[in-house]
């Protein structure tokens, strides 16, 4: 009777002990890696500056849900964004494409399994002064312009940076690898590029479409007023329109781009928390205040006569 009690102490003690050796083991990971969770602690993301406006009022609204979650934004071109996620100096990112096919190696080799997701359709508007009468162009025309080959008219093209999205995007997309033209100048920031297509007649701003919108007015569509929004025919298309959000989603509207998450977390962090939520219905329905077109929303399109 007595062995008994003893020995029922004996494993007591020792599982006791192995208790406290996996707590102590959890307490030392925690430390050692994992210091947030989904919905608290602090983190640093880098994000494309053309999506400043927005990604501030996501921020936002997230640290307003939970109060322990604080999320530190740096803005920067979207290389620099890239580079930050290879590096571990951030491990999520906000950009306009998926990963490479190269990186998408470079994490195979690496034994990393990084997650993207399509957040939204946001799109290139093209911007002109007020009294600049090229406020309607052709995609043939756009094309022209974007790599100099308009004989009618030389247009002074402004770009937000050298190294932006905007710049990739219109080498990439719309010139297809050709160079852009001499008539290029870089004015460093978005609100710069505004200002400047304001003031010089015959300057063409490209820049993202959130930064000429207005999403404290949830009644009009119209953008600011400071320029005017080039409206654009697409190959194919029988109207010129601007990059009003059911134009982008169509199609109607061909300069287009996609807004992306990158992560790379080890666990489910708060990078994974705050992605989360920009593909919830709150995240989604920001995006849509922002003038891109949410890509995780079920919307449906219905004709409508109006008299």
């Amino acid at each position: 009777m007595t062995t008994g009690i003893l020995k029922r102490n004996q494993i007591a003690v020792i599982l006791l002990a192995v208790a406290a050796l996996v707590a102590s083991c959890g307490q030392a990971n925690k430390s050692a890696g994992q210091q947030d969770t989904p919905t608290a602690g602090t983190i640093r993301i880098s994000v494309d500056e053309t999506y400043r406006p927005l990604m501030e009022a996501e921020i936002k609204v997230f640290e307003s849900l939970y109060k322990d979650a604080h999320i530190i934004a740096e803005y920067k071109p979207e290389a620099e964004c890239f580079k930050d996620l290879l590096a571990d100096s951030s491990r999520l990112i906000f950009v306009t494409r998926d990963f490479s096919e190269a990186e998408k190696t470079y994490f195979k080799e690496a034994k990393v399994s990084p997650q993207s997701l399509l957040l939204a359709w946001d799109g290139v508007a093209l911007i002109t002064n007020r009294s600049n009468p090229d406020s309607i162009l052709t995609m043939d025309q756009v094309r022209k312009i974007m790599d100099g080959s308009d004989s009618t008219k030389k247009h002074q093209i402004v770009f937000d940076n050298q190294n932006s999205s905007t710049v990739r995007y219109v080498r990439d997309s719309i010139n297809k690898g050709k160079p852009l033209p001499q008539n290029v100048m870089a004015a460093k920031t978005n609100p710069e590029v505004v200002d400047y297509v304001a003031k010089m007649k015959d300057a063409i701003g490209v820049i993202g479409v959130s930064w000429i919108s207005d999403p404290n007015d949830s009644t009009s569509i119209e953008f600011t007023n400071k320029v005017q929004v080039v409206k654009v025919r697409a190959d194919y298309g029988s109207e010129f329109v601007k990059p009003y959000q059911a134009y982008i989603a169509l199609g109607s509207y061909q300069l287009k781009r996609g807004l992306f998450y990158c992560l790379k977390e080890p666990y489910s962090g708060l990078g994974s928390g705050f992605a989360t939520f920009l593909g919830s219905y709150e995240g989604q329905m920001i995006i849509a205040k922002f003038r891109l077109f949410p890509a995780r929303l079920n919307v449906v399109f219905r004709e409508a006569n109006i008299k």
